[in-house]
This record gives C-alpha cells, structure tokens and sequence, in this order.
C-alpha cells in the first residue's frame, strides 16, 4: 500500500478541504496575511483545533509543490483519526482489558511510527495523541509503522491530561515513563492500563505525570540517563505484556 502525505495549497482548496471533513494537521499561512478567505481558513483552523504557524513567503515557495499556494499550504493526515471510543470498542470485542498508548507531545514522526507498530505487536488497543504540539499520522509515521497503521487507531484529542481523568471513569489506570519513578518490575501493570510517554527532549509535562497513577523508571547500567522515546515505549510496553500474560 503507498502512503500519501496530502498538501493542500490555495485559499479556495484548504477551505473546500475543511468543508468536506477532511482532517488537517497543521496550517502554514504567509505572515500578515488577514485578507478574507484567509480569515476564513483561521476561523476553520480554530474551530477544528488545527496549529497555525505563520511564516515567510519564502518558506511557503520552498515547501510548495505547485507554485500556487497563494499564501496558505495545509497538510493534511494522511489517515483518517479514530475516536477514544472507538479504541475502547475495540478493547470490548476483543474481551480485553482496554491497553493504551497515550503519547504527551511526540514530534518525531519517526518516533510515532515506531511507537505505533509497539503498539500493534504488544497488542494494544490503540494510540491517543494530542491535537497541538505533536506530529500527526504524516506519510513518514505510516511508512514507519511498518503497516501497523492500518490495524491501530490513533485518536487525536485537545488535551492529553482531561483524556486521563475521563478514562479513569472507565476503569483504566495509567503508568507513565520517568527516570526518577518506581523500577518498573516493582509496578502492578496488569488489568486495564494507559502508558503514558513523554515528549522526546522534557518527558511527559508535569501535568500530565500528575494524573498518572504510577510513574515508572526503566533500569538503566550505562554512562548516558535517557532512552529514545520510541524504545523507552517498547521496554514498559513488553513488561505490560509480560505481567498481561501471567
């Protein structure tokens, strides 16, 4: 299967490409530009909680592939988002006890991909990401996922921290990945469970830890404090799945 990243260039493009639903990650738009069709893409971008970032004329012309873009490129996901309730359906059919991935701030599409086909092959339900200050499902996190996009949805929310909370009524209890946490062998990891991992270069933000039930470390023997956020998921998520399996 080929993965296309979709580019959205022109004002009348990006504004048809809101009407129809089609999701948007994130919006280029000229800087000063406040023309009307502009002010409508903003409009639409807030609505949907799309990222804005404003930038040069020349930043537009090198990252345009037609030439056309009028002042405003979109990129948009090149998979459609599932919803929460479709990954805890998902746990339902299965007879399973809901298993998450929740990923505070991933901006590496490299590393999404990578976490993502974790997921897949530890079995989890699914994968939560937050709508701002992360990347998307781009064509780069497809191709890395090895194919495990097709098979994990990834839910896409406004706020990583409120999502916790609102899956706690559910029953699930959440585990994030810090250097100074409980040895993760020491946890209780089975049962209905969320990992939390964090950003790439802060780690999970402080709110987010604080709505974690338990926060767990990975023992470490080498010169070096931190592991990649992708491999740091891999490790807690097969000791998930060791303690899952007993």
């Amino acid at each position: 299967m080929g993965y296309t990243e979709f580019t959205i260039e022109g004002r009348n493009a990006v504004i048809e490409a809101y009407r129809s639903g089609k999701p948007i990650d994130k919006i280029f738009i000229l800087d000063g530009c406040q023309d009307g069709p502009i002010m409508t893409i903003k409009r639409e971008a807030k609505k949907h909680d799309t990222l804005i970032k404003y930038v040069a004329k020349e930043r537009l012309d090198q990252m345009s592939e037609t030439g056309k873009h009028q002042g405003v490129i979109a990129y948009a996901a090149a998979y459609e988002y599932a919803e929460v309730e479709d990954i805890l359906a998902a746990a339902r059919e299965k007879n399973e006890p809901p298993f998450i991935f929740l990923l505070d701030n991933i901006e590496d599409p490299h590393n999404l991909g990578a976490i993502i086909r974790t997921a897949n092959l530890a079995g989890a339900h699914g994968v939560i990401i937050p709508k701002n200050r992360a990347v998307g499902l781009t064509a780069t996190v497809a191709r890395t996922s090895a194919g495990a996009l097709n098979y994990t949805p990834v839910a896409k929310v406004t706020n990583i921290a409120k999502t916790i909370e609102e899956l706690k009524k559910e029953g699930l209890w959440f585990v994030c990945a810090d250097m100074g946490g409980t040895t993760m062998y020491d946890l209780d990891l089975k049962g209905a469970i969320g990992l939390v991992i964090g950003n790439e270069g802060d780690g999970v933000s402080r709110l987010v830890r604080e709505k974690c039930d338990m926060v767990a470390s990975i023992p470490m023997k080498g010169d070096i404090d931190s592991l990649n956020a992708s491999v740091a998921a891999g490790v807690l998520a097969y000791e998930i799945v060791r303690q899952r399996l007993k």
